[in-house]
């Protein structure tokens, strides 16, 4: 009798180590912080991160007039964007100025994104099916085409005079190298880092035409006289505020604030500001 009430003490025992040490590991998993400054039990999304945080850090180009160029002198980015990124931190923290602007390019901008460093992409970036299984996307904010840049006097007109023979300049990581390469198999294209480097291989005679959105070719023959877009758009861009998957929250506060500007006329006010027209009606 004495040796069972022993055994069963032991056993007792054993057990009541064994819950201690589930529920410290519980209380520990529970207690553990995420990256986004929550807690893994009830991990913080990317939205209470950056109200937690008091600043929206958005990643811009530096190099693309009319939507994020960065003045040498002032160091002061401008642009569409720009004023887009300001706009929705007046929606989401009630303040235009809590922006923290970030350079990206065309290569990097995902990249950045998905390593945290950023919270959200407003960088001419185009929606598409193979960009939706990386990031997620907010509605359509601005919609453009692809086009060519040539310098005045060239002979070509549009896209019907690119051939095999044609060099063609590009930014790496666009969707307008994919775009021209299924127009015209065998064309030449020679990928920058970024379009100011492209348009100045262009000014150099690298090249025979600059290819991206119309709305960027625009911006950089607003620079140089001495050049110009031709030609009828050859594809359908439609621009996207990126950010991470999954953060459905801060993409419904995002399709919110613009929702709201086109409503209270302030993003018609951007669009003419920066493109010098009415954007075409919905």
């Amino acid at each position: 009798m004495q040796k069972y009430s022993k055994k069963r003490s032991s056993l007792l025992l054993a057990g009541l180590l064994s819950l201690t040490a589930l529920l410290g590991a519980c209380s520990t998993t529970g207690g553990g912080t995420t990256a986004s400054g929550g807690t893994s039990g009830s991990a913080a999304s990317q939205l209470d991160s950056i109200k937690e945080r008091g600043t929206l850090v958005v990643g811009v180009k530096y190099d693309t007039k009319l939507f994020g160029l960065k003045d040498p002198a002032s160091g002061d980015v401008e642009g569409f964007d720009i004023d887009m990124a300001h706009a929705l931190a007046k929606s989401i923290l009630g303040d235009e100025s809590k922006v923290e602007l970030k350079e990206v390019t065309s290569k990097t901008r995902i990249p950045m994104l998905n390593n945290g460093d950023i919270d959200m992409v407003i960088a001419t970036m185009t929606i598409t099916d193979e960009r939706k299984k990386e990031v997620d996307f907010s509605d359509v904010y601005f919609q453009a085409g692809q086009s060519l840049l040539v310098k005045k006097g060239s002979p070509i007109a549009g896209i019907d005079d690119v051939t095999a023979d044609t060099t063609v300049l590009a930014s790496k990581g666009a969707t307008s190298i994919a775009n021209i390469e299924e127009k015209v198999p065998g064309v030449k294209v020679l990928q920058f880092d970024n379009y100011q480097d492209a348009f100045n291989a262009l000014k150099a005679g690298q090249g025979d035409a600059l290819t991206t959105d119309d709305a960027i070719l625009y911006g950089m023959a607003a620079q140089d006289p001495n050049f110009e877009v031709v030609g009828e758009p050859f594809s359908d861009e439609p621009y996207g505020i990126a950010m991470k998957k999954g953060e459905t929250a801060l993409v419904e506060a995002v399709n919110k604030g613009l929702g709201d500007m086109k409503a209270d006329g302030s993003y018609n006010e951007i669009y003419k500001k920066w493109i010098g027209k009415e954007p075409a009606a919905e």
